[in-house]
């Protein structure tokens, strides 16, 4: 591991917290990246805020693994004691937004890059880093995919303690309503669209999908939100409520709507079908040569970019998921050099 390039990755990272990158605004992180990439003898590609670049041996005849990490992080929480932007490392931890989530992933998988291009791998690599992760966004790493062409892995860099998250719950977003009839509240007038509501609420809290998940479990439906009425004394006609839908790798995201809209009375939307499940052969090479690394795989709850990214792909990167969007963020300095050893450890000659 060469120590210039894992102290270039810190000075990168300190550099990215400093300059805001909300979703959607990455285009100054995006632009200093490039910079970088340049300067340490590299052609970056850019469409919007994705940048990304190849291995200096590119061979078309050998498969293609790709590194992928997301920029882009969420609001800063009101409860930050630090400065959300200022980069301060205080007693081996380097405390700002996005450090963990995902910045210290980007930086890994970027200096894990550097060192694998040094020498003719049995694959080619791609580096991107992604843009608007955090809000799932169509701009980006799926608007860039079809640059790549086919690939054979993908290694998604999240804060996971480097444990491999070798399966990830799919997401869907339903939008419900319940529709009745208006009325006065003190007559016995209209149809109440909230009791509607909370009868199909009921149901749903008694839906089940059969098949269960080793690593994921069962489907999961939470609702999350809920609107109705207009005034006190007014029977409303209608109730609106949301639905967050964790699917596993048995049903497809269409296949999970389709049945919730069948099994209750109100309307069904659906925001996005985008985000199923994903999972990758436990047998799979890359997973074996984790386990004989002593790393565990297991299966992820949240949704990344593994969703969009049509390829057997692994979740793992360092910091800690419990970190992610809390006030007074970190990673510790120790966490990214361990997780540029074990990316290294991971990937150095991989057969696949």
């Amino acid at each position: 591991m060469n120590p210039v390039f894992v102290e270039d990755s810190i000075a990168l990272l300190k550099a990215m917290i400093r300059i805001p990158s909300l979703s959607k605004e990455e285009e100054v992180v995006s632009d200093m990246i490039c910079q970088k990439l340049a300067l340490w003898g590299y052609q970056p590609s850019r469409e919007g805020n994705n940048v990304w670049i190849r291995s200096s041996r590119w061979d078309e005849n050998l498969p293609t693994i790709l590194l992928n990490s997301h920029v882009d992080t969420v609001r800063p929480a009101k409860a930050w004691t630090f400065d959300p932007f200022g980069a301060e490392e205080v007693d081996g931890k380097l405390i700002g937004l996005g450090s963990n989530d995902a910045g210290a992933s980007v930086v890994s998988l970027l200096c894990a890059f550097r060192h694998l291009d040094q020498k003719q791998q049995s694959y080619n690599l791609i580096y991107c880093a992604s843009s608007e992760e955090e809000i799932s966004g169509i701009n980006g790493v799926s608007s860039v995919l079809k640059h790549f062409g086919h690939l054979s892995l993908a290694v998604v860099g999240e804060p996971t303690g480097m444990q491999m998250a070798v399966a990830e719950k799919g997401l869907v977003v339903l939008d419900c309503e319940a529709k009745g009839k208006l009325g006065h509240a003190a007559r016995n007038e209209g149809e109440n669209a909230i009791y509607k509501a909370l009868a199909d609420i009921q149901t749903l809290t008694g839906l089940s999908f059969p098949n269960q998940s080793k690593l994921l479990g069962p489907v999961k439906i939470t609702v999350t939100q809920i609107e109705a009425g207009t005034q006190h004394n007014v029977v409303p006609d209608s109730c609106k409520f949301v639905l967050d839908v964790r699917t596993n790798e048995y049903y497809s995201n269409n296949e999970v709507h389709e049945t919730i809209s069948q099994a209750i009375s109100s309307e069904v939307t659906p925001r996005s079908f985008r985000l199923n499940s994903s999972s990758i052969p436990v047998d799979h090479p890359f997973v074996q040569r984790g386990i004989l690394l002593g790393l565990s795989p297991y299966g992820s709850p949240t949704t990344s970019d593994q969703a969009v990214i049509p390829c057997n792909s692994v979740k793992i990167g360092p910091g800690e998921s419990a970190r992610s969007h809390t006030a007074d963020e970190f990673i510790y300095l120790d966490e990214i050099r361990k997780g540029i050893d074990i990316y290294i450890q991971l990937l150095d000659q991989l057969q696949l």
